[in-house]
Parts: structure tokens; sequence; C-alpha cells
């Protein structure tokens, strides 16, 4: 196939439009039709369904976009390893994780890195959705679990569990719980054990449910529960971290906590020689060793 029509085809396909396609390819309308007919036929196949309203995959087409698609991202891989300097760090840097872990832990701790590489962008991708690394839906991740995926070069950065925190002032005007029996008398909040979030702490919340908590708040992420309880409404249960960065917080029930989840740090093996990954894993690895050190000196 030829490497032209098959550029030519990608855009056609992505924007859904001759029209729209030849404004990003600077060709006529005319000349990007002739080039997919061309393609089309060489193929002995039809590769769109002419509509109204635009252009539409046929089956065989959806195919061949996956393709050109999974090229596309390969190629900016290979653009992104050649600009790298050996010697500056400048660009995007693509960055996915979950919403609390990366609203909580990781954008706060941001500033430092900015402050030694001013040009370096940072695309943060906040979402429970496991992006796909090796098709470059993002440069690095970093998840509460390993990494499944093949060819991805993956380091374990530490554990976390999820505990039960309060404000101090929700635990004077409602009593401190002293067994999860008492937690009949409080308002627990967490996330909903079925919303996607790390297995531990969708565990730990069906156990607290068992014992018949009748007052319940539910938010679809870290972040939510910390403002309720902030805001002391209740009991929230919470990854062990932000004790150590929100002063504020009383653990409660100190014997209630799931198990540990491993935080891992992953990027694909063709990023191995990257500039902007190599500074940004070893910020995060300076940051997990600071946060381990804390750790250790605060009592929790």
């Amino acid at each position: 196939m030829d490497w032209d029509k098959l550029r030519i085809f990608h855009a056609v396909a992505d924007a859904g439009s001759l029209t729209h396609a030849g404004d990003t390819l600077h060709l006529s309308q005319s000349a990007v039709s002739r080039q997919i007919r061309a393609l089309e036929e060489s193929l002995s196949t039809t590769l769109f369904h002419r509509h109204a309203r635009g252009l539409i995959l046929t089956e065989q087409g959806e195919l061949l976009f996956d393709a050109t698609r999974a090229m596309a991202k390969r190629l900016d891989a290979a653009a992104a390893r050649i600009k790298d300097s050996e010697e500056e760090v400048y660009g995007e840097l693509r960055v996915t994780t979950a919403t609390g872990f990366g609203t909580l832990w990781l954008a706060p701790r941001l500033s430092k890195l900015y402050e030694k590489y001013p040009d370096l962008t940072i695309d943060l991708m906040l979402e429970e959705r496991v992006l796909d690394l090796p098709m470059r839906e993002a440069d690095v991740a970093i998840r509460m679990k390993e990494p499944s995926q093949a060819d991805l070069i993956r380091k374990r950065l530490m554990n976390i569990r999820m505990r039960l925190f309060a404000t101090q002032k929700y635990l004077d005007e409602h009593g401190t719980p002293t067994d999860l029996d008492d937690l009949d008398n409080h308002r627990l909040i967490s996330q909903n054990p079925k919303s996607a979030q790390v297995a531990a702490g969708a565990s730990l919340t069906h156990e607290l449910s068992l014992h018949e908590v009748k007052s319940k708040l539910y938010v679809n992420n870290y972040f939510g529960v910390l403002q309720a309880v902030l805001n002391d409404l209740g009991i929230g249960v919470l990854p062990d971290y932000l004790f150590h960065s929100t002063s504020n917080l009383i653990r409660v029930l100190d014997t209630v906590e799931s198990n540990e989840v491993p935080v891992f740090l992953a990027y694909p093996e063709e990023l191995r020689h990257s500039k902007r990954i190599e500074v940004f894993r070893d910020f995060i690895t300076s940051e997990i060793s600071d946060y381990r050190r804390r750790q250790r000196d605060t009592p929790s």
C-alpha cells in the first residue's frame, strides 16, 4: 500500500470529511477524493459509506483505520525520542494516574519538577480507566496495581493502605468509635464498592458496610471523599498517604485498614531513553523517598 495514500486515508477517517481532511493536509477536496478512490481500487474494497452528513467507515475501513492509528502513534513516539535532547528537557509529557492520587498526591508536588525544568509541559490525565501505554494513549502511568500490558518498563514505588479518618471537630460532636459496631452511630463516607477503584479499597468498604452503617455518603473518587471528611460530614475511607499531607485528619479505629495496595510507575520500552521520562522517573522516585522518610518519622 502507498504510504501517502494511507496518510490521506487516516486524515479522512479521523475527520469524517473530505473537506476537513483536505484543509488539514492542504489539499483540495477533489485531490483527497482521488487518493481515496485509488486506495479503494488497490484494495478492491470500499472503505467509506458516503452519507449526507459525512463519511462513515465500513468494516474494512475500520480495520485499516485501526492500523493507521497504531502507525501514527508509533510515529509520534519516534518523533518524541528524536526530539529529546541530551542536555535540555522540554516538550510535552503525558502522565496518567487515578483521580485521587493525581489530585491529592502528585499535583501538589509538581511545582518542584517545574522549578528544575520550566520548559517541560505535563499533560496530567486523571481517570480510573487504564490507558494503553504501548498504543501511546499516555507516555507514563502511575497505577495502583502492577501493569499487565507487555513491553512496559515498570517500577514499584511504594505501598499504600486504605484507613478510616475524620476531623477532630466531627469526633468532638459525634464521639469517637471504639469498634466497628460503633460505626452504626456515624456517617461512613467512601467510594461505592461497585465503582472503579483498587480492589483493596472496595473490599474494605464492603467489609464496613456489613456492619449496617445507617448513614452513608458515596463519592466516585477520593478527592470528593476527602472534601466531605474535611467538612465534618463523617468518617471517611481514604488512602493513608493523606494522613502525612493533611494536618487536620485524625485516624479512627487504628486496627481497621485494607490490604497493601502497590503503586507502580510504568512506561513503554520504546521510551526507555526519553529524557522527559528519565527526569519524571527521578522526580517521582525522590518524592517517594521523602514521603517514606516522613512516614517513618510520623506515627500513624
